[in-house]
């Protein structure tokens, strides 16, 4: 069985993602993070509406973000992002941030998110079966 499932999408930074001086600032790298989260979730069938369906939130309860290098407007970037898989209720992501011209690694961190019901926001201790099916469809081929 899988363990992991990674996608990878490219973007170029914007110019409101930048400051005076043409660096992106740092609180855009977990922006990026969660476009990684946003496209994977595209990929594999795992977007925030196919949770929010089936009576489920996922909020972010802890995330890192290491930075390695600057990133400049104008640059391009390659964003990855991979799924963890793990017997507990819980998402683990991990992220990396390229940029794409000298495939150099700029930024890299992860991400923690839990299972929630919506309509009570309480926390779900178990793996709500959604999410069971889900690892079934892609983690068991």
């Amino acid at each position: 069985m899988k363990q992991t499932l990674s996608h990878t999408f490219e973007t170029e930074v914007k110019f409101s993602e930048a400051d005076p001086l043409g660096i992106v600032w740092h609180g855009h790298f977990i922006r990026y993070f969660e476009d990684g989260r946003e496209t994977f979730g595209q990929e594999y069938g795992l977007r925030y509406l196919d949770f929010y369906r089936s009576n489920i939130v996922v909020p972010i309860i802890k995330i890192n973000c290491e930075y390695k290098r600057i990133l400049r407007y104008g640059h391009r970037i390659r964003v990855e992002t991979i799924y963890h898989d793990t017997p507990a209720a819980k998402l683990l992501f991990d992220y990396k941030v390229f940029d794409a011209a000298k495939n150099e690694l700029v930024a890299c961190g992860n991400s923690l998110q839990v299972f929630m019901q919506r309509d009570t926001m309480e926390l779900m201790l178990t793996i709500p079966q959604f999410m069971i099916d889900w690892k079934k469809k892609w983690l068991q081929k």
